[in-house]
């Protein structure tokens, strides 16, 4: 499986996303909400991390602007999808600013990646939550009380991975 994306523009965006998907995934582990500052956050990755990468004729300009209409259509699908309470407002903002890194070719990639990191996301919160160890190193975490899901831990890691597959895609 390869992706359409340069490698290079991967590695670029690869340790700003990774910071602030780790920053999304606690805070709504901890407190079920995905901060606007962490949404904002990525959005300027993207935004100046991508002109950069234009600069450098990494990724072109037509390419580049066009990704803001992932975007876009991305954050109304995840109104659409909050209004039947089938996600948080968090999660939909959040995967709207994602939408951008995600190149239109590497659809099939990203959601076999996002499909993977749902399913282990998943599975490694419901046990994490039954380990006395670890809700003691945590404790209070709302994730570990409410019967819902906190997806930014999922959008986090099926980011990371996509892009860091996308780096990997040169080597």
């Amino acid at each position: 499986m390869m992706s359409v994306q340069p490698a290079l523009l991967g590695l670029m965006f690869l340790p700003f996303a990774a910071v602030i998907s780790v920053w999304v995934a606690i805070s709504d582990m901890s407190r079920m909400k995905i901060p606007n500052k962490s949404v904002m956050a990525l959005f300027g990755v993207y935004a100046v991390v991508g002109l950069a990468a234009v600069a450098m004729s990494v990724i072109t300009l037509p390419d580049y602007l066009w990704r803001y209409v992932h975007l876009a259509v991305i954050l109304l699908v995840g109104f659409v999808m909050n209004a039947a309470g089938l996600l948080g407002a968090g999660d939909a903002k959040f995967a709207a600013a994602m939408a951008p890194f995600v190149a239109l070719g590497d659809l099939s990639v990203f959601a076999f990646i996002f499909a993977a990191a749902i399913l282990g996301g998943f599975v490694l919160h419901r046990i994490a939550k039954r380990v006395s160890f670890v809700r003691a190193a945590v404790p209070g975490w709302e994730s570990w009380e409410r019967d819902d899901f906190p997806m930014g831990l999922c959008l986090g890691i099926g980011l990371v991975a996509y892009l860091a597959f996308v780096a990997l895609n040169g080597v």
